[in-house]
């Protein structure tokens, strides 16, 4: 066995992956229980059942059977456990609870936890891990009380507050699944429900070391609130903000004589500002998406790639990573050789982890949209597929993105193509190169250095 798995100290990245999928597992067999079956006239089969809790775990939001009217209430309870746990991270829980059964934290949840919630040698782990819980606790909480004043103009008691629970949890953890085949589309400019799903995504998307890190500063001065947080949350705030607004304005800008037509013009940058924020992972929407234009779609997968922030409940391969890589590009175009911001120095590790985090999220995306258009469109000729190429597009990046928007594939998909959107869901929840560590070799020897040449670039 140690040969086979090698050393979780050298590979914590293989804890979260047996974990995860440990969870998608039973999750999938919970979902095969009568019990969890609704009205369906058609059974739930091992694959809706397998393509339903990896969705949930993941916490896309991609949905092959509804929410709403193929699973019963108790199925809805275990897709919003699998959210829940998902979300948070499964280590993050199962650590929290052996600190309050008495135990220790070992060196191996130390090693998976710097992962998950970038915990590092010098932090307090019980302290982030009930920070990190009450935070999730205080964010669902406030939007459960919130939904559930605003549900009670719609709904009967009972189901306003499990309308109002089920969708604080999923807006928080990103996930996307709605108790609604339209997703929010009814809710389309309410303010209530838009702001508070909103400030849930972006708080669950940001990440927790950021949360951490402005609690930690939350005593200071005005000034010093800024200046004394880590560069890392400097770029995560400053870069959500210029993606929300990008987006925002593109929405406006391209719909304003789509989807925004007809609209009061009091709804429409609600609409757009709403529609920014799903996209950073979140997967609600309030417009069909298939209605969009060409040129927001694509603007819609940009910002899908993109994601939100590291450790968080969020996918993509992240805002931080894409700042990194602007700011080396800047700094080449400048002649410099260090990257300097906000009186820092970015390492050269930190350049070379973003390029190969971003390279290897478009590698898979390109080498899984190939195997899709493959296995969904070999037989049709492109006049004849009216923007599947698209469509598909779309799908690939949502799931890999764990984002849960789309065009309307989804339910469309042969086995074969469910089965790739189940396996772009796993590998974007944990991560591209935590994946392929966790499924490399162990103990790899250090490789024989030649002498150097540098090829031409550019």
């Amino acid at each position: 066995m140690p040969q086979l798995t090698g050393r979780l100290l050298t590979y914590p990245a293989r804890v979260s992956f047996f974990w995860y999928l440990g969870l998608i597992t039973a999750g999938a067999l919970l979902l095969l229980h009568p019990l969890c079956h609704g009205s369906a006239q058609s059974p739930i089969s091992t694959l809706d059942a397998v393509f339903t809790s990896t969705s949930a775990t993941c916490v896309t939001g991609l949905a092959v059977r509804s929410t709403e009217h193929d699973f019963s209430f108790v199925g809805q309870v275990v897709i919003l456990l699998l959210i829940q746990l998902g979300g948070i991270g499964i280590m993050t829980v199962t650590t929290y609870v052996v600190f309050h059964l008495g135990g220790r934290a070992n060196l191996r949840h130390r090693a998976v936890l710097s992962n998950t919630l970038g915990a590092d040698a010098r932090s307090d782990l019980n302290w982030i891990l009930q920070s990190v819980i009450l935070t999730t606790l205080l964010f669902e909480a406030g939007g459960f009380v919130v939904l559930a004043i605003r549900n009670l103009y719609d709904h009967a008691p009972l189901a306003a507050i499990w309308h109002a629970l089920f969708h604080s949890v999923s807006a928080f953890c990103n996930a996307g699944f709605a108790l609604h085949d339209d997703s929010l589309t009814r809710y389309q400019g309410d303010p209530v429900v838009n702001t508070t799903i909103g400030i849930l995504i972006v708080a669950g998307g940001i990440g927790f070391p950021v949360i951490l890190d402005i609690k930690r500063n939350s005593q200071a001065g005005w000034q010093m609130r800024w200046s004394g947080l880590n560069l890392h949350s400097k770029l995560m705030l400053v870069g959500t903000a210029m993606l929300l607004a990008l987006g925002s304005a593109s929405f406006l800008m391209l719909e304003w004589d789509g989807v925004l037509k007809g609209m009061p013009l009091w709804k429409r940058p609600i609409v757009a500002l709403f529609h920014s924020v799903s996209c950073r992972t979140a997967g609600f929407n309030t417009v069909e998406m298939s209605s969009l234009t060409n040129a927001m779609l694509f603007i819609s997968i940009l910002l899908m790639a993109i994601g939100a922030g590291p450790c968080s409940t969020a996918g993509g391969f992240k805002v931080s990573t894409v700042a990194v890589l602007v700011l080396r590009a800047w700094a080449t175009f400048r002649g410099r050789t260090r990257v300097n911001i906000a009186r820092r120095t970015l390492p050269p590790e930190v350049v070379d982890r973003a390029t190969a985090t971003a390279m290897l999220f478009f590698v898979i995306a390109i080498v899984a949209l190939a195997i899709l258009l493959v296995i969904e469109q070999s037989g049709t000729a492109h006049p004849a597929s009216q923007g599947l190429f698209l469509d598909a597009t779309f799908e690939v990046i949502s799931a890999l993105g764990t984002v849960g928007l789309s065009t309307g594939m989804t339910p469309h998909l042969s086995t074969a193509g469910r089965v790739i959107v189940i396996a772009l869901m796993f590998i974007g929840r944990l991560g591209p190169i935590s994946v392929f560590i966790a499924l490399s070799r162990s103990g790899s020897q250090k490789p024989i250095e030649f002498p150097a040449e540098e090829p031409l670039i550019g």
